[in-house]
């Protein structure tokens, strides 16, 4: 553990029922990952040497989602105290340092907040509170300091006064308390209320009481933006996809229409890099410098490298690699292929479970059989081959380096190093044939039609 220990405490036992979803609210995703993970990763970023998650009872999924992180059960959810109470068994011992108290559905929390937050509690602070600004104060509770900037208190709206209403610093609920003088104050919370709640927000009037000093860390509006609807996660998406696409322009890449681009909270963008309109990032993808996607690509779990091209309607799935120079065109499908260095996949194919060998070839309407409806093989296709248009590849197959595949052809064999292979039906043609079939099918709707009409 660090000199001064860091435990984060990640509330997240709340049904949602304003998502109106049989998913737990925290497990909803902005960027293809849980709200939850968000927040877990910033924690994880700041080095916390324990982590416990709240959730409610039957709340597996939650738990499953978040491990390696301790786990704790708020069996009769009764306000943020007692959630936060239900998590200091799994705190048993740290009894130094600053536990941070966070919530799964306010993703956005950043590293660098949760570091004034604990360097306010290493300096005395008994409690910290992180306090923020919106354009409309109207419902947070008000966070009254003192002229020093202490807290004093926090006023819920309802119950502040005229000018206390005036005040523009909101509570976001989340909070640092010293582990060895806030902690022990969680027992003094009573529920004489009219909810018969245990609100952590009465932890500030009580460590006042006592004499401790207790302080406000700021953030920005939507740092803390909670999400409680559908409609806020559609508006948390936004902002979180806002930022990112900034972030690749900053960093050296060209948005066609920022707009239209969707990344994923792990997507790796170099520099010199070409996004156009409507590209789709899914989780697990790499680009490296200076390539090229074009126009209503999909990719997810996929590298490509430096160079490499890709798109316009292409769909990248797990597992595909594109080498240096590589190009996936129109309309290509792969997934758990590696495309080899040059290697040109142009129009309206899909390759599955396959290598194809550098500055090979693989013309339009070739497809790799590779699932015989009980098992997936392989299909390996060396440098420099050149699979023809329409071509069908029964795995499991290996195509030679220098290859021909003559168009239509269904390979079902190996085929050598420079062979020219071919696997189709002869064609056969038969003079004025297709005149006869012409007069004998008029003649047949004919005498339909006159046997309706009789």
């Amino acid at each position: 553990m660090t000199s001064h220990p860091r435990a984060a405490i990640i509330l997240g036992a709340g049904k949602g029922t304003r998502m109106k979803s049989a998913l737990p609210k925290v497990l909803h995703e902005i960027a293809n990952r849980p709200m939850v993970g968000h927040v877990q990763a910033a924690v994880d970023a700041l080095g916390a040497d324990r982590t416990v998650v709240v959730v409610g009872p039957g709340m597996d999924n939650v738990a499953a989602a978040v491990a390696p992180a301790q786990i704790a059960t708020q069996e009769r959810q009764a306000g943020t105290a007692d959630a936060v109470m239900a998590a200091l068994p799994a705190l048993e011992g740290f009894n130094e340092g600053t536990v941070l108290i966070l919530f799964g559905d306010t993703p956005f929390i950043e590293v660098a907040t949760l570091e004034r937050m604990v360097a306010a509690c290493e300096e005395g602070a008994a409690v910290v509170v992180l306090g923020f600004e919106p354009e409309d104060p109207t419902g947070y509770g008000r966070l009254v300091q003192e002229s020093d900037g202490s807290l004093q208190a926090i006023v819920e709206h309802k119950d502040a006064t005229h000018k206390q209403r005036e005040i523009g610093v909101c509570n976001s609920g989340v909070m640092a308390l010293d582990a060895k003088l806030a902690l022990p104050l969680l027992d003094e919370i009573g529920n004489e209320n009219a909810s018969a709640e245990y609100y952590l927000t009465d932890i500030v009037g009580i460590a006042r009481d006592k004499g401790y000093h207790c302080a406000v860390a700021m953030a920005a509006e939507d740092e803390v933006l909670g999400v409680n609807s559908r409609a806020d996660l559609a508006r948390a998406e936004r902002i979180w996809q806002d930022k990112r696409r900034l972030e690749a322009m900053v960093n050296g890449a060209t948005l066609r229409d920022p707009a239209s681009v969707w990344f994923s909270y792990d997507t790796v963008i170099g520099r010199d890099v070409i996004v156009e309109q409507s590209v789709y990032f899914g989780p697990g993808v790499r680009v490296a410098d200076d390539v090229i996607i074009h126009a209503f690509s999909h990719l997810q779990g996929a590298v490509v490298e430096s160079g490499a091209m890709v798109g316009p309607y292409a769909r990248l799935r797990e597992g595909t690699v594109l080498s240096e120079g590589a190009k996936v065109g129109n309309f290509v499908e792969t997934k758990k292929t590696t495309v080899g260095a040059g290697a040109k996949v142009n129009h309206l194919t899909y390759l599955g479970d396959a290598q194809v060998g550098a500055k090979s070839n693989i013309g339009a309407g070739t497809i790799t059989c590779n699932y015989d409806g009980f098992n997936k093989s392989p299909t390996i296709i060396g440098e420099g081959a050149f699979i023809g248009s329409n071509s069908a590849l029964v795995a499991p197959v290996e195509v030679g380096a220098g290859a021909i595949v003559g168009a239509g052809s269904v390979i079902t064999g190996n085929v050598e190093d420079n062979a020219l292979a071919i696997a189709r039906g002869k064609q056969v043609e038969k003079s004025g044939a297709a005149s006869v079939f012409r007069e004998k099918a008029k003649a047949i709707k004919e005498a339909k039609a006159q046997e309706k009409n009789n």
